[in-house]
């Protein structure tokens, strides 16, 4: 038997294959929506991959199993409780697919979602009794279990599903050996839970003693804790939940469609026109030129996050990356759906070398000079657009709290005739803040360079619990 896991860190999103080398068959288990590496893998391994398995229908990435289905002809299956536009195998509690000296065994685990399945993994060299892991999907994580709260659009409420969380955690995971290796779909950094270790495989003998969740207490206590403190879930989670039970354009025909060069003529028109300019490239290199009116959100961190966060659907996207990544830009626009790109910037900035009044910077201040400037008698306003909870360990006295991913409701509450600096942890939301403040047409923007890290590097003042 051949298990093998692949991670994508910027979505912290893990996807498998289960091969049987008897046969030569393999199954992929929630894949992301670029398909290459399982091909890759499958032929290095000599695979044909038959089966397509989502756990669920993901919220926060689009899956890769009709790219699967219409590239190497594999069967896809779901849980026996989702409603899909294509067609797919049912799996009912107990089912199982066999292929050579592998078994599959299905647990209808509803809780993150009404539809979760957990795939309990038996290698039949081993033992037809004992497995050797399961694969929870968003059930359970390594330090945590997946949220409730993500159906309320589809008339789920949060209590309702931690209830059947509950029974699927104690009646049909909990009762499997402490040596069966758990797998989870994702790491920490997903939103689907709130507090998820940076392990991606445990055991569930680890599991039992050290995950919170998994603690004695009632079922009443267990939702209370599990619905309690969630991380807001972008506005994107719903659409990408409801695409990935429709049957929709692959990959791969999205991108023939949106890999476009265009001249900047071209952009700046489809610019007026409401477009949004998506700039990929690093903070740095963006706040030293830009294109004015351009949005930041850089292939360097949660791309795929804060374009579903920023960005809307309802516009088209142009894309300005460094010569060479573009590809890669609309690709990560497609692993959350993000399929309305209508082309990209020919030779990304180095267009607009002949047309100087179109760039625009972003001064980046270094903390102790920014401290000076917060000291002096018109000082700037400072506006911190970390999280609350990272807000409330350690910020900046006097700064105002706007966390980003509400900064565009709250654009009409700023002063226009007053400085504004910007800050976050390291530099990375904070250039997006600083892009969005710009194309809204506040004229003095700034950002502290390195972020409340460097000001504590720096030594300066700080409020918080941390403090």
């Amino acid at each position: 038997m051949i298990l093998k896991q692949f991670y994508l860190q910027c979505l912290a999103h893990a996807s498998y294959i289960i091969g049987d080398e008897q046969t030569g068959t393999a199954v992929v288990v929630d894949p992301q929506r670029d398909i290459g590496q399982y091909l890759a893998f499958a032929s290095e391994h000599a695979l044909k991959i038959k089966h397509v398995f989502l756990t669920h229908l993901h919220a926060d990435f689009i899956a890769g199993h009709l790219e699967v289905r219409d590239r190497v002809g594999a069967t896809i299956y779901l849980g026996a409780a989702a409603k899909a536009e294509y067609a797919f195998t049912p799996m009912h509690d107990g089912d199982t697919v066999d292929f050579g000296r592998v078994r599959l065994k299905v647990l209808e685990t509803p809780g993150h979602t009404p539809e979760s399945i957990s795939i309990v993994i038996y290698d039949l060299n081993v033992s037809d009794t004992q497995p050797h892991a399961v694969l929870t999907g968003d059930t359970l994580f390594i330090g945590d279990v997946g949220r409730p709260d993500l159906r309320a659009a589809l008339g789920w409420t949060a209590t309702q599903l931690g209830g059947l969380l509950f029974d699927s955690v104690h009646d049909k995971l909990l009762v499997l050996p402490d040596e069966s290796l758990v797998y989870p779909a994702h790491g920490a950094g997903s939103l689907c839970g709130k507090a998820i270790s940076k392990e991606t495989v445990s055991t569930m003998g680890e599991q039992r003693r050290l995950n919170y969740a998994l603690q004695p207490m009632s079922k009443e206590a267990f939702i209370q804790v599990v619905t309690a403190d969630q991380p807001e879930a972008p506005a994107y989670f719903n659409y990408d939940a409801v695409r990935n039970s429709e049957e929709r354009p692959t990959l791969d025909e999205a991108l023939a469609r949106e890999m476009n060069p265009l001249t900047l003529d071209a952009v700046l028109a489809l610019q007026a026109d409401g477009a949004q300019i998506l700039d990929t490239r690093d903070a740095d290199e963006f706040a030293a030129a830009h294109l004015k009116g351009s949005i930041n959100i850089g292939l360097g961190g949660q791309y795929a996050t804060w374009v579903g966060t920023v960005l809307d659907r309802t516009h088209p996207i142009v894309i300005i990356a460094d010569p060479g990544r573009e590809n890669e830009s609309a690709i990560r626009l497609g692993r959350i759906g993000f399929d309305h790109v209508a082309g990209y910037l020919t030779n990304g900035l180095h267009s607009l070398k002949s047309r100087p009044e179109l760039i625009a910077i972003t001064e980046r201040l270094s903390a102790p000079f920014a401290l000076e400037l917060l000291l002096s008698n018109k000082p700037p306003l400072a506006i911190d657009v970390r999280a609350p909870g990272e807000r409330a360990q350690k910020h900046i006295d006097g700064s105002l709290s706007i966390p980003l991913n509400h900064l565009q409701e709250n654009l009409k509450t700023l002063p226009r005739d007053r400085p504004l600096l910007v800050y976050c942890a390291g530099g990375y939301r904070s250039s997006i803040a600083a892009s969005l403040l710009q194309r809204d047409g506040f004229a003095s923007v700034g950002e502290i360079a390195g972020g409340i890290a460097a000001w504590e590097s720096a030594k300066l003042p700080i409020r918080g619990i941390n403090a």
